[in-house]
């Protein structure tokens, strides 16, 4: 079976309810799962001390309506192993992207480290209430380092996805990384880590686009430049990236996060078949996006239809990375805080209005 089968198969059982070995057949799932305990003694144990909370204010002196982003799924979204918060990846994201739509951002971290994508939930109902415009989601390295099988990890993903959709809530997923590349992990554990991982990242974007997201491959955070530079790019821990990594991966986001905003500027709407963009079945691109990192996958149409023969359409993006010249610490701003306290409250009011109205469907 091809990895555009296997994508969309792995996508298929997590809409079922399915799960079985995806990737590796069961008479080496036992020796895979030696290795990887082996793998995880090397990286060691997460510090009890968490990392910096990115939560606050960003884009100091620009203009309102702020711009509400929930920052949710695993270390690597979190931050782990870096100890300033403007070197977190929810400082780099916040400021990059008011910095580049000129307004007011306000980011609430809601990542916890070790999360796997059956943690989601959790986060989310922590979030929800705080009423986003978008949601940035980093998930997947844990499941594959814990022998997940990736249909359930998808499964828990998806309704994550349809949770923020049903709320109004832009969603952008930032993909599995390719955990192929981790120095810790022995072969054949990291040859099967690698095939696992973009396995898991094909079938992430075919779910997310298929419920109303969008994503965009993250193999940058672990791949080929991280490879060529580790002392640089990952932290001591061999596993997780450095500051310099994580500005690496808000150079990946920030473009994105500016398209699920409608905020991209009018010459960038429109793919530029010259850098490789264009309209594809949702299998094909996310198989692509799986092996090229940076690349975006988001819904389409084609002649007013959103599915043709092979599935959904959907538009493959190489966006070009924004990366954010001064990076903030975020800023705790108490008159906006109760400002946007009220207008919580307001909004609550009109919905609990809405829901007492005579007649109102229960």
């Amino acid at each position: 079976m091809g990895a555009t089968g296997a994508a969309r198969k792995l996508a298929a059982a997590a809409a079922l309810g399915g799960g079985g070995l995806s990737v590796v057949g069961a008479g080496l799932y036992g020796l895979l799962v030696a290795e990887a305990k082996v793998a995880r003694k090397a990286i060691g144990e997460p510090r009890d001390e968490p990392p910096p909370d990115a939560t606050g204010w960003y884009g100091r002196g620009r203009p309102a309506p702020a711009i509400r982003i929930a920052l949710l799924g695993d270390s690597i979204a979190a931050g782990y192993g870096v100890h300033r918060v403007e070197d977190t990846p929810g400082a780099q994201l916040a400021s990059g992207v008011a910095a580049q739509a000129d307004r007011r951002v306000h980011l609430r971290e809601f990542a916890v480290v070790g999360a796997m994508s059956s943690d989601l939930a959790s986060q989310l109902d922590n979030a929800l209430p705080t009423r986003p415009d978008l949601a940035v989601v980093i998930i997947g390295g844990n499941d594959v380092t814990h022998q997940v099988l990736p249909s359930a990890s998808v499964r828990h993903l998806a309704e994550a996805v349809r949770r923020l959709g049903d709320a109004g809530v832009a969603v952008l997923v930032g993909t599995c990384p390719d955990l192929g590349t981790i120095r810790p992990i022995p072969p054949p554990l990291k040859q099967v880590a690698r095939q696992w991982s973009r396995r898991l990242a094909a079938a992430q974007t075919i779910t997310v686009v298929e419920n109303g997201g969008r994503t965009v491959s993250l193999g940058d955070v672990l791949g080929p430049e991280f490879e060529a530079a580790p002392a640089l790019l990952f932290g001591p821990d061999r596993f997780h990236p450095s500051a310099d990594g994580y500005k690496h991966l808000a150079s990946v986001l920030i473009p994105s996060c500016l398209a699920a905003l409608d905020l991209v500027p009018e010459e960038e709407k429109q793919p530029e078949s010259y850098r490789g963009e264009g309209v594809l079945p949702v299998a094909t691109a996310a198989v692509r996006a799986a092996q090229t990192p940076g690349t975006e996958v988001d819904g389409t149409e084609v002649s007013g239809s959103q599915r043709g023969l092979r599935g959904r359409w959907v538009e493959l993006r190489r966006r070009r990375r924004r990366v954010s010249p001064a990076v903030e610490t975020p800023e705790q701003d108490a008159e906006a805080d109760a400002a946007e306290e009220a207008e919580d409250a307001v909004f609550e009011e009109a919905e609990d209005a809405v829901f007492e109205t005579p007649g109102f469907p229960a």
